[in-house]
């Protein structure tokens, strides 16, 4: 089996956009985030929407890959474990240890936590209680932050992985070859009309929270593209279609999004329903066409083995668990010294990439007891300049 290098160079650089986004939402006018400088600009809002409608259905599609290449090497029980062992304990280890300085430094600049940190761990580990307003997620006394995403997938890895069987047997493979055959026009449209259809059932009575329960909308939205990944898999003729594509899933994508955002900047609350009802339906049509033309181009640009990707693609992991509590510190220790607006975001950018850099390179690769708690292997990754055995890709996304 060939090693699918553009599902992990997608999967690398899905990450590298997520800390790019993060240090966005410090500057992104009228959108709530854990610190916000004093220098806000609104006009972050277009590009921060252009990426927020699709970049963590991405994700969750790449992970439905994931199982999907599993799935060709041991059991459904060997798997299950496998896949809870590198999700929570890594989820655990990051809410007790790498998280809290999120929560501290956020109380902080709301005037609701007493400085100093070890007061404050403690505390924290035994669960608050907090002043309301505290930081996100005061009411739980602890908060998982931007790891919710961990639980999210392991809920849908477990209810995949149960569904396995029914989509295994003679009826689910025919309706997998089903979906494989979508072609052209039907590709780019079809897989949108559910991803519409829970917007309109779920969306106004489910606000998307990140706190796993209640969150039916995010939960439909990210379990069909989940689905989706494991069904794509490595079919080789819908590959060489999305590639085909990829010249026309551009530009209706980049379509749709300016029917999306001229809705949601120029309608009236009082315009007719049926206009509302084209303004959503652009915006899912664009959800699904840009991660269709993202696919394309990068199964015909990053299917090569770059002599970087070995690498990066073990240190994805463990600076998505670090990335926003350095983030947050850097931009706790950064913003009161008044470096404007150009240099404090370059400032506080280049000071999380570091500190990934450093704290992955440094302390977690060669460490064989940190490596499990940051989703690695045990054992240390061989030099990149060493021959290894190609195989499908099963990484974490």
């Amino acid at each position: 089996m060939n090693r699918r290098y553009d599902i992990d160079a997608l999967r690398v650089l899905a990450f590298g956009l997520l800390i790019l986004y993060h240090a966005g939402m410090l500057y992104v006018a009228d959108w709530d985030f854990h610190l916000k400088s004093s220098h806000l600009a609104e006009w972050l809002q277009y590009p921060m929407l252009f990426l927020n409608r699709w970049r963590m259905e991405l994700l969750f599609l790449i992970s439905g890959l994931a199982v999907n290449f599993m799935r060709r090497r041991g059991s459904l029980l060997g798997m299950a474990g496998k896949r809870s062992l590198r999700l929570l304990l890594p989820l655990v280890f990051g809410m007790a240890v790498v998280v809290p300085i999120q929560p501290y430094v956020q109380g902080l600049a709301n005037h609701l936590v007493q400085p100093g940190f070890g007061r404050f761990l403690l505390r924290y580990w035994s669960g608050g209680p907090w002043p309301p307003g505290a930081f996100t997620g005061w009411q739980f006394g602890v908060t998982w932050n931007h790891l919710w995403y961990l639980p999210y997938l392991w809920v849908y890895t477990l209810l995949l992985i149960a569904l396995l069987p029914a989509l295994e047997s003679r009826a689910g493979q025919r309706l997998r070859a089903a979906c494989l055959k979508l072609r052209g026009a039907a590709l780019l449209l079809v897989p949108a009309v559910p991803l519409f259809a829970w917007d309109r059932l779920l969306a106004a009575r489910y606000p998307v929270t990140g706190a796993l329960l209640d969150d039916w909308y995010a939960h439909a939205i990210y379990a069909t593209v989940f689905l989706y990944g494991y069904l794509l898999g490595t079919d080789t003729g819908l590959w060489r279609e999305l590639a085909r594509l990829r010249r026309v899933s551009l530009p209706f994508a980049l379509a749709c999004f300016g029917v999306y955002l001229a809705g949601i900047t120029l309608l009236p609350d009082t315009a007719p329903a049926l206009l509302w009802e084209v303004v959503h339906a652009a915006r899912y049509a664009y959800l699904w066409a840009a991660i269709v033309a993202v696919l394309g181009w990068g199964h015909a640009w990053l299917n090569r083995p770059f002599r970087w990707l070995p690498y990066a693609r073990e240190a994805v992991y463990p600076w998505y668990v670090l990335h926003q509590s350095v983030l947050l510190f850097a931009a706790w220790q950064l913003m009161p010294l008044g470096l404007g607006p150009v240099l404090e975001p370059l400032s506080i950018l280049l000071a999380t990439i570091l500190g990934c850099a450093l704290l992955h390179h440094v302390v977690i690769r060669p460490s064989r007891w940190l490596r499990p708690l940051f989703g690695l292997e045990g054992a240390p990754a061989r030099r990149p300049g060493r021959p290894t055995v190609p195989v499908l890709s099963d990484d974490v996304a």
